[in-house]
């Protein structure tokens, strides 16, 4: 179906892996499409409760292809065309998103990173504001995104000065839910993502909602936002088992619904 991007389910999770990784999964106008495509698959699938993105081999994704780059290009249109849609498409998604950051993710690749609601990085994994270098601004999101997380003194930094920034410094930044040796990658990538899929599914998309709506809303939205999210979570069957289940002291067994 996909031709740059892997795509399968299993388990309740849905693993979206960009797939050229002689080019260190560099973006094209495909790669964006597909990812886009696989994302809103994955979103509209009933089957799947939780997303991962990854990237295959070394990388994660190392941003745009530059060899698809010529002087005469609109980047502003490039963006418009096939970025923001992407971008756009992974922010409205419910489900929760994993980036599971495997290798280098610089440029768009970490911008792609940035808009997941979860960072899982390798040890060998690292960020790169890599558009300085050519003297580019961020893009894809990339300074909508990192304030909110690291703060805009130190996200003026990394934009700016285009430095590295290796797995453990991610991490103390705030970037990174946690670090994994590559020895144990596929296993604790795979634990975390069935954990998610195993939550309750509608909550988590009211949390996430909510959250977004946060950073423009008055206390007194918020509070009413609350207040109907809540409603909401409490209608689920999954508040029904998770009541049920603290009443009988054991596990509860959410389904999603």
């Amino acid at each position: 179906m996909f031709e740059t991007v892997k795509y399968e389910v299993a388990n309740g999770v849905a693993w979206i892996t960009l797939n050229r990784p002689d080019k260190l999964n560099a973006f094209t106008e495909q790669l964006n499409k597909e990812v886009q495509q696989s994302i809103k698959q994955a979103s509209g699938d009933k089957e799947v409760r939780c997303l991962v993105i990854t990237g295959e081999g070394r990388a994660f994704c190392s941003g745009q292809d530059l060899q698809g780059v010529n002087e005469d290009m609109d980047h502003g249109e490039v963006l418009r065309r096939f970025y923001n849609p992407m971008v756009l498409e992974l922010h409205k998604c419910k489900k929760p998103v994993i980036a599971a950051v495997n290798g280098v993710a610089a440029g768009a690749g970490m911008s792609l990173a940035l808009a997941c609601d979860f960072r899982l990085l390798s040890d060998k994994a690292s960020f790169l504001e890599a558009f300085i270098h050519v003297g580019l601004v961020p893009d894809a999101g990339n300074l909508y995104f990192l304030p909110k997380l690291i703060g805009h003194a130190k996200a003026m930094e990394l934009a700016v000065l285009g430095e590295k920034v290796n797995a453990q410094e991610a991490k103390e930044l705030g970037l990174a839910t946690k670090v994994i040796p590559m020895e144990k990658w596929q296993d604790e990538i795979t634990a975390f993502a069935e954990r998610l899929a195993s939550m309750p599914t509608a909550a988590i998309a009211i949390i996430k909602k909510n959250l977004k709506a946060s950073w423009e809303s008055t206390l007194e939205e918020s509070l009413e936002r609350d207040a109907q999210g809540q409603r909401l979570a409490g209608l689920t069957l999954d508040h029904k088992e998770g009541v049920s289940a603290f009443m009988q002291k054991r596990r509860p067994v959410f389904q999603g619904k």
